[in-house]
């Protein structure tokens, strides 16, 4: 059974593409009793610009994530009761109405792009994992995913890739590898990174 302030929180960071999300849904596969939590559902309500000023905003710079709530809703896992995460619609920068609940857990798994850019988030974090992947690799990733799901043109994921995506990469991403306790390569096979990662959380009694 679950008690409360025995969370094992586990943060994954790295840059778009990497393969983050990747190893932490590997992560969830191996754990009877997980959370996972996106920081990307946590960017900033846009609802009350327009259209033309949510264009300018920089989705790459730590501003543009709610990451108090991040924090806030991290201390309520731990504490042993459940969250209401927020859904993000990416095609208008707005949150719907809807929330996905959350339940506390032995094991929490947050990954971010920015994640580890936070002091905030890194003390609640008992293990901090950074993943790394080659730069075109990475981009090529981000259009694959931007297209898909979130109905966004190649051209214009180049733009903002060029824009702010790669220097918020160079300025606030990057520096977070030397806050990691375990840097993982995103290229590779994550079974390895997984069992890795779970050695740890199973060494310290979770």
């Amino acid at each position: 059974m679950f008690r409360k302030h025995m969370t094992y929180t586990i943060g994954i960071a790295g840059g778009t593409g990497a393969g983050k999300t990747r190893l932490a849904r590997a992560l969830l596969k191996r754990f009877d009793h997980a959370a996972l939590l996106a920081h990307d559902a946590y960017y900033r309500d846009l609802t009350g610009l327009s259209e033309k000023e949510r264009a300018g905003v920089n989705f790459d710079a730590p501003e543009s994530l709610d990451t108090e709530l991040l924090a806030e809703h991290l201390d309520r896992l731990g504490a042993g009761k459940p969250v209401a995460v927020p859904v993000y619609d990416f095609s208008t920068h707005t949150r719907t109405t809807e929330t996905r609940t959350a339940f506390p857990a032995p094991v929490v798994i947050v990954e971010g792009i920015l994640l580890l850019e936070s002091e905030a988030i890194c003390e609640r974090l008992k293990l901090k994992v950074f993943v790394e992947a080659d730069a075109d690799e990475r981009v090529l990733r981000r259009i694959q995913r931007d297209v898909d799901e979130r109905g966004r043109s190649v051209a214009s994921v180049m733009e903002q890739y060029l824009a702010t995506v790669k220097p918020m990469h160079d300025r606030y991403v990057e520096p977070c590898r030397a806050k990691a306790d375990l840097v993982v390569n995103g290229r590779r096979d994550t079974s390895r990174a997984v069992d890795v990662i779970v050695a740890h959380v199973q060494a310290s009694g979770r």
